[in-house]
């Protein structure tokens, strides 16, 4: 525990931000969990939102917040994927002349 009173304020100050801010974060790992295992529109717009408000405040970084977007992104691209549709490569024969 801090000895000088300005450490021990600062300590109080701290709690108080933590309990203020923690409702928020934890929206978000849980939104990021259900957009994640669901994929559906509502779910990630829900977490984009939510990702975009932390940073605003300030709880996480912007740089963070765009990577967990990306991935997001990416993460809900892929499982809308159908899964039996291959791509086929159209290759082009040269003519030989």
């Amino acid at each position: 525990m801090p000895v000088i009173k300005s450490a021990i304020k600062k300590v109080e100050v701290d709690i108080r931000r933590r309990e203020h801010n923690l409702p928020l974060l934890t929206q978000i790992k849980s939104a990021l969990k259900k957009a994640q295992d669901q994929g559906s529109l509502e779910t990630v717009s829900l977490a984009y939102s939510l990702i975009d408000r932390a940073a605003k405040r300030n709880l996480i970084h912007s740089n963070k917040a765009s990577r967990l977007k990306s991935k997001l992104g990416k993460f809900t691209f892929e499982k809308s994927k159908p899964k039996d549709a291959k791509t086929k490569k159209s290759v082009s024969k040269k003519k030989s002349s």
